[in-house]
């Protein structure tokens, strides 16, 4: 089925996934996520750089519901300089590490600005052997970013290299509206981050049963090291995660595919940190068949994700996680789709409009 997409929610989209924001860099996420929240939020910032958005029309007084997206993407960061001008960096997040070889990066130097490079590819008539026969499993350690330096002195002083500095992929978002499709960098997870800006918009004019705060949380790719905080602070009774989350359908054998594109949000019963609350997933899983919206579930054997930290703080909190398809998260380049994106909007409203505080207990 097709949708014609919103134009407005386009951009917002393309100005996340823009956002040059690793895991601990989360400024410029979290700059684009005010612009579009302060319409119908109140908005605070914490010292993590977590980013708290109150509706307006919230009461104090009824049960409270968290909608959780995390504001980082996987990068690098600058380790150390070689002799020769090249940068030895570390991870931050798990990257697929075959895809980093041959690709572009960009480098933030001490001034601030991020200065283009290259993840060295050793070319095949340098190498031996054995380093032919295993071209594709190079380890992390053993690769470079090469950004035309000459020698350390030149890197440190024409460049403004420094070690500590973040490296993001040198992508930028394309829409290809005739077949819906988008390609960027950082899908996971701000293609869930813009899917929380948009339920809270929609619902921002409403009579809810529930008062709703929004967090983008930061460095979840280092071990949901934000949402540890953030939990606290808002004290949630129900919460819902979104999240840009694996597409298996590239990979898997058709009876097992579970996240495949333009099928509508996933929401997964398990993974490596989670069992979902088992109640609150059938109840939303019900709800969608009874509106009539897309919907995907699996089981996942890895992975993990937020909703693992909420579901365990404080007495307990029933918590899911929807899920927008992307395929080949933790790399350079995701593809998902505007159906996607929609259909995820619209579960998320449905459930945040039908919530009491004696379901929230039923749970």
């Amino acid at each position: 089925m097709k949708i014609k997409p919103d134009q407005n929610a386009v951009t917002m989209i393309q100005e996340l996934s823009d956002a040059k924001a690793p895991s601990g860099f989360e400024d410029e996420a979290v700059a684009v996520a005010k612009k579009y929240g302060a319409e119908f939020a109140d908005v605070e910032e914490d010292c993590l750089r977590n980013l708290y958005l109150r509706s307006k029309n919230n009461t104090g007084n009824k049960p409270v519901f968290m909608l959780d997206a995390h504001s980082d993407e996987v990068g690098l960061m600058v380790h150390s300089i070689k002799p020769n001008g090249t940068l030895r960096f570390v991870s931050l997040g798990g990257w697929s590490d075959n895809s980093l070889p041959a690709s572009k990066v960009l480098v933030r130097n001490k001034y601030g600005k991020f200065i283009p490079g290259v993840i060295a590819a050793k070319p095949p008539h340098f190498m031996t052997p054995a380093e032919r026969q295993n071209a594709g499993s190079t380890p992390i350690q053993s690769l470079v970013i090469d950004i035309g330096a000459t020698s350390k002195e030149d890197a440190v002083e024409n460049f403004g290299i420094r070690i500590g500095e973040p490296i993001i992929s040198d992508v930028h978002f394309s829409y290809d509206e005739e077949h819906d499709v988008m390609i960027g960098k950082g899908f996971d997870c701000r293609i869930g981050c813009a899917a929380l800006l948009e339920t809270m918009r929609r619902l921002s004019d409403e009579n809810l049963n529930v008062d709703l705060v929004g967090v983008l949380s930061t460095q979840e790719e280092l071990g949901e090291r934000g949402v540890k905080v953030a939990v606290g602070k808002v004290a949630p009774q129900i919460a819902l995660c979104f999240e840009g989350c694996p597409a298996d359908d590239t990979f898997t054998e058709p009876y097992a595919i579970q996240t495949a594109l333009k099928k509508g949000p996933m929401l997964r019963f398990m993974d490596k940190s989670i069992v979902c609350s088992p109640r609150y997933q059938r109840y939303v899983l019900d709800l969608a068949e009874e509106k009539g919206l897309a919907v995907q579930s699996s089981v996942r054997e890895g992975g993990g994700n937020n909703g693992a930290i909420i579901n365990t703080s404080l007495d307990g909190i029933p918590v899911i996680v929807v899920g927008v398809p992307v395929r080949y998260i933790h790399s350079h380049y995701g593809i998902t789709s505007y159906y996607d994106f929609e259909a995820t909007v619209q579960l998320a409203t449905e459930v945040v409009r039908s919530m009491t505080e004696e379901i929230i207990r039923s749970f």
